[in-house]
Formats: structure tokens, C-alpha cells, sequence
């Protein structure tokens, strides 16, 4: 297939080639893949700036995402990649092969960086999803920050750079450029651009931003970072969320609000405790969603609310396919004894199989399959039978089928269990994005800015 850039995608191709250093941060569905691809071979084999490409990313993304990119378009026939993946032995295999880019899943980053620290052979790395190394306690970070400064070349992707505030930026920042913009500790960044928020004696569990810090934070770092959003560029079809409220009866809400104020709760002989406030809030989430597990392991049944109103929906949709993300392991029981005929995406035949349209109806954790699969083609249907609190799963798993390439109208229908944890959800997703935009929008009208300035100079 010929490739015609946008004019954004031609923007951004550039840019990766004219910084060594780049945080693309494209909304879903505006084809970061072809794009940083497209800049890869132009490295590669026009500037002759690259040798190695290093690709990271979740485990279903570099299993089918780059490699299926790299073969669907003409001017990308020419890079081969290795799939660094599966057993040590295989792993091992794969790096030895001679390839253009080599992708790896981000769980196996420490035991490359073990394995190769010595004599590191990439001298470009490209994170995709780079907020999935928010955490600068993690070892996918610590692993890649040892080897950050044998990499000359950068570049991290992400549609979600600030999933749960601004603090979720230093790590990825400190990856981008080492430091040198953002700080190079996360309790420098704390101290420059936040203030403690709750705290309980010398234990902080959340900090507030400092006035004037988010301009301050967005000004430091839109010099690298190319910010982009769906609706600026494509003519999208509409999108469309759907709260359907379910409400339990009076039983199952005392049995709820027991466990809610008590955090032990007693069914059928078997006990459900709770030991912490985080706790508690996972066994509502779980009991709002209709079950819970026990102390055994077991699952004690709540209700079958939820079931009822995605076979309302189901039925309303007249056959056609359906996307269902769930939360727990005891809602994915309770889905397939409702609806025998539903799959899992357990292969990446199961993608195809989907995009084909022979699956009526798909169940998918947002975890496992979050980020850069592509079915658009299979459905334009979603359903949360169990939500998440996590704004980056939310949105990346809604991306999955809004995105570009979508020929209809998507409707997300979110099942909310009323008087319970899910409406304290829903509206803490609702904050959440409305800090994520904010950053986004900073940077892109910073780049609109340069452009100005930049059509300005040339005009005279």
C-alpha cells in the first residue's frame, strides 16, 4: 500500500529527524507507528544518522503492531525486524539476527539491559507507549535509564503523557533527555513544581501543583515534545458515551455498604476482608461489577445487574459485534456463562479473526490489550462492564476502536452500578483528563507558535 503522509504526519516525521531527542505524544488513531517507522528508514538509509533500532512496547503490540506496519506499507519493504520475544533461547536467537530494528516487550527490558549493558548495539530507541515508565521505581526504568546514555538517538510515544497528573512526566522526560530539562532526580521536580497534598505525619500521599507550575513544566519541555489530537486533524465520526445505570436492591446494597464501613463482609458461609482503604476499594469495585472474592479465593456472588444490562445492550445491537472490557477474573466467568459464544484475545489470530468480523462478541482486560491494536475494522460497539481507574487504560482501550480508519460512529457504553464506587470512578476519570488536555493543549499551541514564527521569517 502506497503511503500519502498528512500534513501532520509530515510534520512529525521531520521533527523526529531533525531531534535527536523527541517525545511524540499523538492522540490515538493519528498512525504514530507508520510515522516514527517512516522517520526510522529515513535515518536509516537517506541521513544514514541510525544503525540499530531498539523497538519497546507492550507485549501484543510487539508481537503483531510493528511488524504488521512495517509489511502493509511499500516504502517500509525494504527494514526487516527481529521480534525479540518468547523463551531466553528464542530471545537470544533473535538478537543475533541481522535486522534493521530489533522490537521487544517492555517486561523483558531488564534482561536485555543485563544481557547486552556491556555492548549496548542500538544507537536509537524508540518507547512506544512511554508512559507505561511513569514509575521511576520500576525496573523497566531503572533498567533503561543505565543504558540511556549509550543511546544517541530517542524517541518515546505516547497518546497519554500525564495519565494521572503532572508527576507522571519526570521519568518519561528523564528518558527523553536525561534530565536536562524537568531535573535529573524526581525529588528535585517534586520540590521545584509541587507542595504536599495529604499527608499523615512525614508519609505524603499526594502532592498539589504550585502556582504557575503546569506553564512553567509545559514551556521547559515543548521544545522536544509534539503534541497532536485527533480531532485537530481527522474528521472523525462521532463518539459517543452512554451511562447506563443499574440499580441494586436493598439487599445487595446492605450487603455493599457492609463491606464498605465494616470492610468484612460474610456470604454463604465464606468471609471477604478487607485490610487497607486500597483494599476495600478493589472489593467494591469487585462487588459493584457483581461478585467478590472471598478469603479462600473463592467468589461469593453479589448480583447480576450488570450481566442484565449487556444483554439489554446486546440484544439492542441487533448482532452487531460488541467490545467488552472487564475488570476482574470472576467477571470474565460470569460473561462467558452468560454469553457461551463470546472469545478472548488470547492470539494475534484473534485480531484478524475480529477485524473479519466473525466475532459477534470480544472480551478484553484493558490491560492486556490497551495500547496499538488496531480493530476498528471489527466493530464500533464498546462496553465497560468493569471500569478502571486508571485514565490510560481508559482511553488507550477506547482507541482501540476510534481511531483512524473507523467508517461508523462509536458508542462506549459504561454499566455504572448506581450508589456505588463506579460514580466515584467515573468522575475522578472525568479530573484526570481534564489535566492530561490541558498539557496537550499547551503543546500544541506551542507548536503552533514556532510555525508561525517560522512561516513569519521565511515570508520576509
Amino acid at each position: 500500500m502506497k503511503f500519502v503522509p498528512h500534513e501532520y504526519q509530515a510534520y512529525a516525521i521531520n521533527r523526529l529527524i531533525e531531534l535527536p531527542e523527541a517525545g511524540l505524544f499523538l492522540d490515538m488513531g493519528l498512525g504514530k507507528t507508520v510515522t516514527t517507522l517512516t522517520a526510522i528508514r529515513k535515518l536509516m538509509y537517506e541521513e544514514f544518522a541510525v544503525s540499530r533500532v531498539l523497538v519497546i512496547a507492550p507485549k501484543r503490540v510487539a508481537e503483531d503492531t510493528w511488524t504488521t506496519e512495517c509489511s502493509k506499507w511499500d516504502h517500509l519493504a525494504g527494514l526487516t525486524i527481529s521480534q525479540v520475544l518468547g523463551p531466553r533461547s528464542k530471545r537470544l536467537a533473535a538478537l543475533k539476527a541481522d535486522a534493521d530494528i530489533y522490537v521487544i516487550n517492555r517486561e523483558n527490558v531488564p534482561w536485555l539491559v543485563q544481557e547486552l549493558r556491556k555492548k549496548w548495539p542500538f544507537d536509537m530507541v524508540v518507547v512506544d507507549e512511554l508512559s507505561s515508565f511513569k514509575s521511576s521505581t520500576s525496573q523497566r526504568f531503572r533498567a533503561l535509564r543505565q543504558v540511556r546514555p549509550l543511546v544517541r538517538r530517542f524517541v518515546g510515544l505516547t497518546g497519554t503523557p500525564a495519565p494521572n497528573g503532572l508527576l507522571d512526566l519526570w521519568p518519561q522526560m528523564y528518558l527523553i533527555d536525561r534530565g536536562e530539562r524537568l531535573g535529573k532526580t524526581i525529588t528535585g521536580y517534586r520540590q521545584r513544581y509541587f507542595n504536599p497534598g495529604k499527608t499523615n505525619g512525614h508519609v505524603v500521599y499526594s502532592y498539589e501543583l504550585k502556582k504557575g507550575a503546569q506553564a512553567s513544566i509545559e514551556k521547559l519541555i515543548s521544545d522536544i515534545c509534539i503534541s497532536m489530537k485527533a480531532e485537530d486533524y481527522l474528521t472523525m465520526p462521532e463518539f459517543v458515551v452512554n451511562d447506563i445505570r443499574v440499580t441494586l436492591s436493598p439487599e445487595e446494597l446492605k450487603l455493599y455498604r457492609t463491606m464498605e464501613e465494616e470492610q468484612l463482609l460474610e456470604l454463604d458461609g465464606e468471609e471477604a476482608t478487607a485490610l487497607s482503604a486500597a483494599s476495600v476499594y478493589n472489593k467494591l469495585l469487585q462487588m459493584a461489577n457483581g461478585g467478590v472474592y472471598t478469603d479462600t479465593g473463592a467468589v461469593a456472588e453479589i448480583h447480576r445487574k450488570k450481566v442484565e444490562a449487556l444483554e439489554d445492550i446486546v440484544e439492542a445491537s441487533q448482532g452487531q459485534p460488541v467490545l467488552v472490557f472487564y475488570a476482574y477474573k470472576h467477571d470474565l466467568a460470569r460473561l462467558k456463562e452468560a454469553f457461551p459464544e463470546a472469545r478472548t484475545l488470547d492470539r494475534p489470530e484473534d485480531i484478524h479473526e475480529w477485524n473479519a468480523g466473525r466475532i459477534r462478541m470480544l472480551l478484553a482486560q484493558p490491560a492486556s490489550m490497551g495500547h496499538g491494536l488496531n480493530l476498528q475494522a471489527g466493530g464500533h460497539i464498546i462496553v465497560w462492564y468493569g471500569l478502571t481507574w486508571s485514565l490510560e487504560l481508559y482511553e488507550q482501550a477506547n482507541a482501540r476502536l476510534y481511531r483512524q480508519g473507523q467508517q461508523h460512529g462509536v458508542i462506549v457504553h459504561r454499566i455504572i452500578a448506581a450508589k456505588t464506587i463506579d460514580e466515584q470512578v467515573v468522575r475522578r476519570l472525568a479530573k484526570k483528563a481534564g489535566t492530561q488536555d490541558s498539557l496537550m493543549e499547551a503543546l500544541k499551541a506551542w507548536k503552533q507558535e514556532r510555525l508561525l514564527i517560522s512561516n513569519t521569517l521565511t515570508d520576509t
